[in-house]
């Protein structure tokens, strides 16, 4: 018989009787499962760990649901946000080397970066991008509707990204001081932030099966596929979400078992085994309250609920008297729950292949009431209750939506007159099509519908399979165009940051090809009220318009012998035709439209 095999299998038959033994977890699975059935998740992983041993890990359900493959401790889930106390701790071990100080501006690091306005770029330091103090709201579509690889590129947009308050006046989450963070260590470095996660973090804890992108988790073997809940609560499989470029919020994918080592690590105080992989003096500030997130009083469910603050990476709050650090996370198809009691020296880390589940925090507190011995709540029963009254509360806004929409409206323009594109540099470009009389527009690689609300507002849909999911109607992303005073489509704005006044995306019409031919055939001199205006070609095929007293501007052929004046918004030039000759042409501005006659030479 092999000794090895007999050796490995008395390992794991000692650890799960090890688990399973523990009186204070006596009943716990019976609890695990009714949390699994309530919310309809397909799957999650956790992992108990305390002191430096981990005391209880397992999977339950089905990592691929659709071949009931299951779920264990190490198969990998994307943990989403609970990424950046990585990132952060990353900024605390090049303090220890002296390669930056937390007060330091992040302009000194990255040169390049300019934030809004000069009370930003002179007053914001690095411990603002740790703790989400810069004054800036989420300004999440800008990295998800337009994401890159590229981080330089994504750290250009914050310059054109409003704050909606002063630096340091109030905490609100925000991605992109994550993704500074990571760029900071980068420039520090000379290395890539995937990089250095890997070389400071995941080899020295042995975090071998955990990986900092989404194809790190799609080339590996046991790995969960993500799901949600369609309008009828039934699993769907969601497309996984390449973060790209932001990766220093996000991006990590690991297992339970993996994140236990994590865990240990925090719990001994940035200690693994005899070394010190994070200095003990950032634990302890990065698990001290840096930034009031909430009031966090307590209420009738949790009376032992005390405050609500932010350290770096991680949020604070107290569970029923004993100081919890914690950080989710949510990206497409996943949630995960990363906790710890450092007074307990307990860490309770929960995955699951769900999206915006509500799982990790049931799970996770159906763990810490048995761990550390307290009152039980009945979570599973709560939530239940709980998802009873959303669902009511879900159809009365549903029915709400449906008043607001004002019928029989139709829009201002012509479908063709909504197509071109359009940019908002804090954010990103896309261009709106038509085909077949329909508007589409295709975002981070995702085809989207624009169906018809009311008056120039339309909603984006999700079009798939050659046609629209209609499930979305009345409930998706709403987009509102505007009018110049030439009539012209000249901005989309959306209220997709609603901390701030609507998103506006500049439109730049389509643009034509012109025969040099016809080009010919309008160069000439016509006459406008005594003042001669010139048009003429210069360099290869531009076509140029001249007045006396102004600079000379270059048309931009938009339609048929329709031009728009590039750099003067709501400023056009229509050729007239007649019988192949071009003897008139109109100007269209905003105080009116002008013919100006062809001179005779």
């Amino acid at each position: 018989m092999n000794t090895n095999l007999l050796n490995i299998a008395l390992i794991v038959f000692a650890f799960f009787s090890f688990a399973q033994t523990d009186k204070r977890l006596k009943g716990i699975e019976k609890h695990f499962n009714s949390v699994l059935e309530t919310t309809k998740a397909p799957s999650f992983a956790i992992a108990i760990v305390e002191g430096d041993k981990v005391v209880y890990a397992k999977g339950f359900g089905y990592a691929n649901y659709e071949n009931k493959i299951t779920a264990d401790a190490n198969t990998l889930y994307a943990i989403g946000s609970s990424t950046k106390a990585f990132t952060s701790a990353l900024l605390g071990v090049l303090r220890a080397d002296d390669k930056l100080s937390f007060n330091d501006s992040p302009l000194k690091h990255v040169p390049k970066l300019r934030f809004y306005n000069n009370e930003m770029n002179n007053t914001v330091i690095i411990k603002d991008l740790m703790r989400h103090s810069t004054g800036l709201p989420r300004h999440d579509g800008a990295w998800y509707f337009f994401p890159s690889q590229n981080k330089d590129s994504l750290v250009a947009r914050i310059q054109y990204q409003e704050p909606f308050t002063g630096v340091r006046q109030q905490w609100y989450y925000n991605n992109f001081g994550f993704l500074l963070q990571g760029v900071i260590t980068e420039k520090i470095t000379g290395k890539t932030w995937e990089k250095n996660i890997e070389d400071k973090f995941f080899k020295p804890l042995g975090m071998n099966r955990s990986k900092t992108t989404i194809e790190g988790l799609k080339s590996s073997t046991n790995a969960a596929f993500g799901y949600s809940l369609d309008e009828n609560r039934a699993l769907k499989k969601m497309d996984s979400y390449d973060i790209a470029g932001m990766s220093p919020a996000g991006s990590i994918n690991s297992s339970a078992n993996n994140m236990a080592k994590w865990l240990k690590l925090w719990i001994n105080n940035g200690k693994f085994g005899e070394e010190q992989i994070i200095p003990e003096d950032y634990i302890k500030e990065a698990i001290s309250s840096q930034m009031v997130v909430a009031a966090g009083l307590p209420n009738e469910e949790l009376p032992n609920v005390h405050y609500a603050n932010y350290g770096y990476g991680w949020f604070l709050h107290s569970y029923k008297g004993h100081y919890m650090v914690e950080h989710g996370g949510n990206i497409d198809g996943f949630t995960a729950s990363v906790a710890f009691y450092p007074t307990d020296k307990v860490g309770i880390v929960v995955l699951t292949n769900q999206n915006g589940s509500a799982l990790p925090r049931l799970i996770r507190n159906i763990a810490a009431d048995h761990i550390l011995k307290l009152d039980k709540t009945e979570w599973a029963k709560n939530h239940k209750e709980d998802m009873e009254a959303a669902l009511e509360t879900q159809e009365k806004v549903n029915e709400d939506s449906e008043l607001s929409n004002v019928k029989n409206t139709r829009p201002s323009h012509s479908k063709i007159e909504y197509t071109g594109k359009y940019e908002n540099k804090g954010y990103g470009k896309f261009e709106i099509v038509l085909k077949n009389d329909s508007l589409f527009a295709t975002l981070d690689g995702e085809k989207s519908y624009f169906n018809h609300f009311h008056y120039d507002t339309f909603e984006l849909i999700d079009y798939s399979k050659n046609k629209p999911d209609t499930t979305q109607i009345g409930k998706s992303l709403k987009v509102t165009f505007t009018t110049n005073i030439a009539g012209d489509i000249d901005y989309l704005k959306t209220n997709i940051e609603p901390m701030t006044e609507a998103i506006k995306f500049k439109r730049t019409p389509n643009t034509i090809d012109v025969d040099q031919e016809i080009l010919e055939k309008y160069i000439g001199k016509y006459e406008l009220y005594g003042t001669e205006i010139k048009i003429y070609i210069k360099e290869e095929n531009v076509l140029y318009a001249f007045v006396p007293g102004q600079p000379e501007y270059e048309l931009v052929a938009t339609a048929e012998h329709k031009y728009n004046l590039k750099v003067l918004e709501g400023y056009k030039v229509e050729f007239m035709e007649t019988n192949g000759e071009f003897n008139e042409v109109k100007f269209i501005q905003p105080n009116g439209t002008f013919v100006a006659k062809r001179k005779k030479e």
